[in-house]
């Protein structure tokens, strides 16, 4: 069993920055894909970005160029740097990691989500 808590969410102004935090139980080393989620108010589910345990990296074209996802192993976290948010970046924003051993399918982790809300 894996445990994800997010943290780093608030209230910003369109423009502004936030960064978020996503905490793992296990060495992310042992995770094969960590991504951030979001889902707005009638609105499904949407991946923001994910990075693989080989580093590769993919975004959503919605925020690609303003969005940055790292890593850091020796912590077991994965962030999200956020820069010049929009209002349409409002959403709950969830951490996932994704684990697949040997054949067997793949096992999806949430978090609990945290709160993000650019005004306007």
């Amino acid at each position: 069993q894996v445990q994800l808590v997010e943290s780093g969410g608030g209230l910003v102004q369109a423009g502004g920055s936030l960064r978020l935090s996503c905490a793992a139980s296990v060495s992310i080393f042992s995770i094969n894909v960590m991504g951030w989620y979001r889902q707005a108010p009638g609105k499904q589910r949407e991946l923001v970005a994910l990075i693989t345990s080989g580093d590769s990296i993919n975004y959503a074209d919605s925020v690609q160029g303003r969005f940055t996802i790292s890593r850091d192993n020796a912590k077991n976290t994965v962030s999200l740097q956020m820069n010049v948010l929009k209002p349409e970046d409002t959403a709950v924003y969830f951490c996932r990691a994704d684990i697949r051993r040997g054949g067997r399918p793949t096992v999806y982790y949430w978090g609990q989500g945290t709160q993000v809300t650019v005004s306007s």
